[in-house]
C-alpha cells in the first residue's frame, strides 16, 4: 500500500479522482470510463494503469453479455483515509488503513450499534431501508467530524501556549526542533537516530541535547507538581511524564 505523499501525487489528478468516484459505485469498463467523462480511451487506460499499480483498484477479463470478446473491468479494492490539518502550530498529515470487510472492534457509539442490529441478520436491504440508515450514519460522521475540530482546535491551542516556553527555554534552532519532535508524538519514545538524520546532524550530538532536554523535563516536572524528583544522572525520562 502506497504512503501519504503517493497517495496525494496520485489523487492531485482530477481525472483520477472522478475515475474512483464511478468505480466505488460499480465496476467498469475503460470504455464506459470514458464515455462517461469525456476522455479517450486511451486516457483513462493509462490512469487506470497507475491506479492499479498503486494497489487502488484491481481488473478482471468479464465476458462480455453481448457475446463479444472478454473485456477488462475495474473495481476499487482497497479503503483508506488521507487526513491534512493545517494552520498556526499545526500540520497534521496521515495515511490510515481501513479494514475490509465488517470489522467494527468495540469503535462504534452506542448510539450507532442499534443500526448494526438491524443490518447484521440481512443479506440485503430495500433502498428505502438503506436511505434511512445511511442518513443516520451521515448524521453520526458529522457530529464526528465537529469534535474531531473540536479536538484539533485545543490541539493548536495547547501548542500556540507553548511556543513561548520554546523560545525562553532553549537558545538553539536544535534544541527548539527536538522539543517539537518530542511533543509531536509524545507517547512514544523519539527515534533519535531519524531526528538526527532530518536535522543533518551527529547522533552524539543529538544525544547530549536529549540529556539536557530530559534534566529540564524533570525539573520543569518539579516544579509545576510540587514534587521532589531523585534519580541518577543516567536515568531516563519517563515517557509519561511529556504527555
Amino acid at each position: 500500500m502506497v504512503g501519504f505523499d503517493e497517495s496525494l501525487s496520485i489523487l492531485e489528478n482530477p481525472t483520477r479522482r472522478s475515475i474512483l468516484r464511478h468505480l466505488v459505485k460499480e465496476p467498469h469498463y475503460p470504455l464506459q470510463l470514458s464515455e462517461l467523462l469525456d476522455v479517450s480511451q486511451q486516457a483513462v487506460v493509462k490512469h487506470l494503469k497507475v491506479l492499479e499499480e498503486a494497489g487502488f483498484v484491481d481488473s478482471e477479463m468479464k465476458k462480455s453479455d453481448k457475446g463479444g470478446p472478454p473485456k477488462k473491468v475495474y473495481r476499487v479494492n482497497q479503503s483508506f483515509s488521507i487526513r491534512l490539518d493545517l494552520g498556526p502550530d499545526l500540520f497534521r498529515a496521515e495515511h490510515r488503513k481501513m479494514p475490509r470487510g465488517v470489522s467494527f472492534s468495540g469503535g462504534l457509539p452506542e448510539n450507532l450499534e442499534s443500526v448494526l442490529g438491524r443490518i447484521s441478520s440481512r443479506k440485503s436491504l430495500p433502498i428505502v431501508d438503506a436511505m434511512g440508515i445511511l442518513s443516520e450514519l451521515d448524521a453520526a460522521l458529522e457530529s464526528v467530524d465537529r469534535q474531531r475540530d473540536s479536538i484539533i482546535a485545543l490541539h493548536q491551542q495547547v501548542m500556540h501556549k507553548v511556543s513561548p516556553s520554546l523560545e525562553r527555554g532553549f537558545e538553539s534552532y536544535e534544541e527548539r526542533q527536538l522539543a517539537h519532535a518530542m511533543m509531536r508524538n509524545p507517547r512514544r519514545p523519539l527515534d533519535l537516530d531519524a531526528f538526527s538524520q532530518g536535522m543533518r546532524i551527529q547522533s552524539m550530538h543529538a544525544e547530549k541535547m536529549m540529556d539536557a532536554l530530559r534534566e529540564k523535563l524533570m525539573r520543569d516536572f518539579a516544579t509545576s507538581s510540587g514534587s521532589f524528583v531523585s534519580g541518577r544522572e543516567s536515568m531516563p525520562l519517563p515517557w509519561w511524564m511529556a504527555k
